[in-house]
């Protein structure tokens, strides 16, 4: 069964030959282009390829402006950079405009069909998402009119569903697995502690809890799962996963006003936060408070590059940077909550989801 269409485009015949042989005896049908220009004639001719594979140094036409074209022409489209050892500079840079990933020549053969395979599999991914806002949306808009009933029925469907979107997604990332429930309880306190009690805004609150690292279903294996630290390029393209995770979330009615919880989710109180920028109160309250809900859970979790630190230590750096990269005054409904009930509801939720796990 054909697993996805490649165009592969490089000004050497040989490496073009050697790929397509190889992709073709995989399961894979390829086409192959000697140049940018070529590349994008069969592009707009037969906009059905599922991935491009494209050098990044050619004649007349670089990789680099082939993909910005490809990306017009499909926002979708799957695209690997061929790139030499002395470009992947540019490589990485290629992908904070859109490419999936790189491979470097001399490149083996197992490593470019792991990349490949991998790009394929983000592209149904995209294209199931992409079906299923669709299908959201117009579900949310035909039952406007229902039963209450109907609507609270719904909205437990909405709930299931995003949570095991977010089991998968920490799952794959596994320096995180269970972190985003976790976030979700505590967001919840911590506004219940600030007098917040409308529902509809603790829903979004919920949501955006629940939802703020979906971005990075847009983050490549090589950067999300690199065990040690990020060099700048890979920081930046990490760093984009909030408006990933917006552009996702803010098309979808009744997650609008959640994608900014998930937008603003890394902004600082003083300004210094990305991807924004935004100081204080211009900040959305409810990323301000999941700010604060993040940060203690992530102190207070173990991972593989650290123990996780006490309550009082971890409540100790909150205050340490009241103003700076918290809410102060959220930071001072928090200080006067005591530790052992935050102790307590740590425990609880850690029992909720293993109880949640064995019962799946």
């Amino acid at each position: 069964m054909r697993k996805g269409k490649i165009l592969i485009t490089d000004d050497e015949k040989d490496i073009r030959e050697l790929l397509s042989d190889f992709l073709q005896n995989e399961g894979y049908e390829c086409r192959q282009a000697a140049n940018a220009f070529e590349a994008l004639e069969i592009f707009k001719s037969a906009p059905d390829f599922d991935l491009l594979m494209s050098d990044i140094r050619m004649p007349g036409k670089t990789g680099l402006d082939l993909l910005e074209e490809v990306k017009k022409l499909d926002e979708d489209a799957m695209v690997i950079m061929i790139s030499a050892v002395k470009d992947i500079e540019s490589a990485i840079a290629a992908m904070s405009k859109g490419a999936y990933d790189y491979v470097a020549k001399p490149f083996k053969l197992n490593e470019v069909l792991f990349v490949a395979n991998k790009a394929m599999e983000k592209r149904q991914l995209v294209r199931e998402n992409k079906e299923y806002q669709k299908q959201l949306e117009k579900m949310v808009e035909e039952r406007t009119s229902e039963l209450k009933q109907a609507v609270i029925e719904l909205d437990r469907t909405y709930t299931f569903t995003l949570r095991a979107m977010v089991t998968a997604l920490d799952t794959r990332d596994t320096e995180t697995q269970g972190h985003s429930l976790r976030v979700v309880r505590f967001t919840l306190k911590l506004a219940e502690l600030l007098g917040i009690y409308d529902k509809n805004t603790l829903k979004i609150y919920e949501y955006g809890a629940l939802l703020h690292d979906i971005g990075k279903i847009g983050i490549p294996d090589a950067i999300l799962r690199k065990p040690g630290k990020l060099d700048a390029g890979e920081w930046e393209i990490m760093k984009g996963h909030p408006r990933i995770g917006y552009n996702i979330l803010e098309r979808i009615k009744f997650l609008e006003e959640a994608a900014q919880v998930v937008l603003h989710h890394h902004e600082a109180y003083d300004g210094s936060g990305y991807p924004e920028g935004l100081s204080g109160e211009n900040i959305p309250l409810g990323a301000r408070i999941f700010h604060i809900a993040d940060s203690i859970d992530a102190m207070t979790s173990d991972r593989p590059y650290k123990k996780a630190l006490a309550f009082d230590t971890a409540a100790a750096e909150l205050l340490k940077y009241s103003g700076q990269q918290f809410d102060p005054a959220i930071i001072s409904v928090f200080a006067k909550t005591s530790l052992d009930f935050w102790i307590a509801e740590k425990a609880s939720i850690e029992e909720n989801i293993r109880r949640e796990r064995e019962v799946s």
